[in-house]
Formats: structure tokens, sequence, C-alpha cells
């Protein structure tokens, strides 16, 4: 085979390998969120919270078996994208495990027309599995930099009901709110009042609290319909500190 005929069919050939490898990797990256979804089935049955084992949401983990965890991840670590460890994203940063990303979203409780304030952003991958979940997600970050990447990773992900904007977490997201959840991804030495006065009645906060680079404790804070808030230590956790002007 010579001339245009072999030229055509050499670029056929590197078509099909490109689509071929192309499936490949979406195959491999399904099958590590599948083993990643599993190993956080596996840590709920072992791991009390607070005084008893609980699964996580089903739908928690329907999404974060959807969402390719490995585009929140810088190309560095992508390879360890699916292991349940926090890995960092620069900036003296991480992407929380993927455990505590399901454990934190199921103790929200969030259902399908709730509006969710997060407080750090990080590479958006939170943010993202809130997402499908509910209807708004306000999304603060105080790094800039990390603001903006994630915000534009969000955008072209899809992700279109996502806002992000730069700033102080602590203060939270007023003219936003109020919100149905909170959840505070960086360890504050104690509970933000301008976030608990920002949670609606009925509604969840979930933050860890305690020293900055120390053991620190999940904390769940509720609401309730009289306005009265009501807080749970959950388990031991290590985050990077809450940081800001407060």
């Amino acid at each position: 085979m010579t001339g245009p005929m072999a030229r055509r069919f050499a670029l056929l050939l590197v078509c099909l390998s490109a689509a071929w490898a192309l499936t490949a990797r979406a195959d491999d990256t399904a099958a590590a969120r599948a083993e990643m979804v599993e190993t956080i089935r596996e840590i709920a049955e072992d791991v009390a919270i607070g005084k008893e084992r609980r699964p996580i949401d089903a739908r928690v983990l329907e999404v974060m078996g959807r969402i390719p965890r490995h585009d929140f991840v810088p190309p560095r670590a992508r390879g360890l994208a699916y292991a349940d460890r926090p890995l960092p994203i620069g900036h003296g940063q991480t992407i929380s495990q993927p455990y505590i990303v399901a454990l934190m979203t199921d103790l929200l409780q969030v259902e399908a027309d709730h509006v969710v304030l997060e407080i750090g952003t990080g590479s958006g991958y939170q943010a993202a599995v809130l997402s499908p979940l509910v209807r708004r997600v306000h999304s603060i970050e105080i790094i800039t930099p990390l603001a903006e990447t994630a915000a534009q990773r969000l955008a072209d992900g899809g992700y279109a009901n996502v806002q992000v904007r730069a700033g102080d977490g602590y203060y939270g997201w007023p003219e936003a709110g109020p919100f149905d959840a909170i959840v505070v991804t960086a360890a504050a030495s104690h509970v933000p009042p301008p976030l608990v006065r920002q949670l609606k009645p009925g509604g969840r906060m979930v933050i860890p609290v305690g020293a900055s680079f120390m053991i620190q404790h999940l904390m769940l804070v509720e609401k309730d319909a009289d306005g009265a808030v009501h807080s749970e230590l959950l388990l031991p956790v290590r985050f990077v500190p809450l940081t800001g002007g407060h």
C-alpha cells in the first residue's frame, strides 16, 4: 500500500490508537473510583461516628463514584488521586481524603433544594461532590490563586450551580445566606459566630475544631427550629488551619 491510501490508513491507525488509549484511561479511572467507594464503605463500617457506626448515604457514594477526583489534584499526584489519603494541592493546602469528604457530605444531610456554603474551596473537589446533590453551592477560598483555579476548573467541569469567590471564610457569605448547610474544610480554634448566624433554623454545619497542626475534632453543629444551637464532637481529624483576619 503506497501513496495517499497508505497515509490515510496510517492516520486511521493513529486515531484508533488514541481512541483506545482514551477508553483505557477512562476504564482505569472508573475502576479506581469504584475501588475508592468500596474503601469508603469499609471504613464507615469500622469507624464510630459519635456513639454509633453508620453507613454513608448511597447518594453521596454514587456521586463520588462519578466525579473525576484526578481532575482536582496536581498532575504529579494523579497516580494517587483515588487513594484514601489527603494530597497536597499547593500553597500549603491539601485535598481531604475521600472518606472524610464522604463523611462530611453525609453529615450535612443535604436535599435537592438546599443552598450550601463551603469554607475552604481548595481544589474544588468538595464543592464538586456537593453540586449534584443540592440547588446551589457558595464556596469561599482565602488563597486567591486557589480560588481562581478552582472556579475555572468547576466551570470547565460543568458544575454550573457552584459559585466561588476569594475571601475570608470566617465571616461567611451573608448576602447569599442563610444556608441550609455549611461545611468548613479547615480547622478553626472555635466555631465562627458569623457562620452560626448564617445557618438556617433546622440547618447543620460540619467543622473541624482544634489547635492548628494538632489533632482536632470534627464537630456537628445543629440549629433547631427555635434557633437554639447544639453541637457534638464526632471523631478526631487533622486539617490545615483556618486562616484570616479573625
